[in-house]
């Protein structure tokens, strides 16, 4: 179905941290991994990947328990579904491709993949953009009432199974629509192609993918947030340089001061925002490119 979504791409499957990962791959040139977020999978990067894909060799994955990927078992403190191993299986996918450094991109939760692999494995990441996240921790230490409003799904997946996926289960493809409109600057389905809309639902009507993405954040409640806290406590910085994306109707700019929030977490931060809501690459691509591309093609 996504072929006509990512023309010259071809599909595979590779062992990851312990389960099976599907990507896309297409184009030539330095390794680039692009990680979708919640509730989509790579078909989310559709609208920028032809571009990237003529200076790039980009690797599209869908994260674990994400679009055909596989779904591992849950694990104590949700490990299985924290952003620790889910870094893990793209390290363990490009390696397996052969790359033993590449450039990333994420948005979303694969945002938060990202910048937790660039913490773990410093020596992989070669260049680092963050696509509309502020780091787990901060986003839960910012939670006011406006923002629990906004953001009521953070609290709401992460409280313990089966609360959240069976309420969801029972009206999933409405659940699903009305969290994708309502992250839009526009408040609508429109900005999504209809082969990329038909897989993120194909994903919900599976209850076992619904479970995982409620372990996501549970994880992010969790053992993700105590992974934060520890990289604080020791004063970390993540090392690559990083590129923040944020949409200017999206939930980083109500924060005042997006780009300093970074500062905080990178040693060398620069940015851009693009003309969107919380979907960038599919809501305004030419921005989110424009931000990307010089960043990216730097040595």
């Amino acid at each position: 179905m996504t072929d006509d979504l990512f023309p010259g791409f071809t599909e595979g499957r590779a062992a990851g941290a312990g389960t099976e990962i599907y990507f896309r791959i297409g184009g030539s040139g330095p390794p680039l991994v692009l990680l979708h977020g919640y509730p989509q999978c790579h078909a989310t990067w559709h609208r920028i990947a032809p571009t990237l894909a003529k200076h790039f060799t980009c690797v599209l994955p869908d994260l674990r328990g994400y679009g055909q990927s596989g779904i591992p078992a849950n694990e104590a403190e949700h490990r299985s579904y924290s952003k620790r191993r889910m870094a893990e299986d793209v390290v363990a996918l490009m390696q397996g491709l052969g790359h033993r450094t590449f450039r990333l991109v994420g948005h979303d939760r694969g945002a938060r993949v990202s910048y937790r692999l660039a913490f773990d494995h410093p020596a992989a990441v070669e260049r680092l953009a963050i696509i509309e996240v502020v780091p787990t921790l901060i986003m839960w230490e910012a939670f006011s009432s406006e923002m629990a409003l906004k953001a009521y799904h953070w609290p709401f997946l992460a409280q313990p199974a089966p609360l959240p996926e069976r309420l969801i289960a029972s009206h999933a493809e409405y659940y699903l629509d009305h969290t994708l409109a309502s992250w839009t600057r526009d408040k609508s389905l429109k900005v999504f192609d209809p082969q990329a809309l038909a897989l993120y639902r194909s994903a919900y009507g599976d209850p076992d993918r619904l479970h995982a993405f409620c372990e996501d954040y549970r994880a992010g409640a969790t053992c993700d947030r105590a992974d934060d806290e520890a990289e604080r406590a020791e004063g970390r910085k993540i090392a690559a340089p990083l590129h923040f994306v944020w949409g200017q109707a999206g939930f980083p700019a109500k924060t005042g001061d997006p780009l300093g929030i970074w500062r905080d977490w990178a040693e060398n931060v620069t940015g851009s925002s693009t003309d969107s809501g919380h979907f960038g690459p599919e809501e305004d691509p030419d921005g989110t490119l424009q931000g990307l591309l010089p960043f990216l093609l730097q040595d």
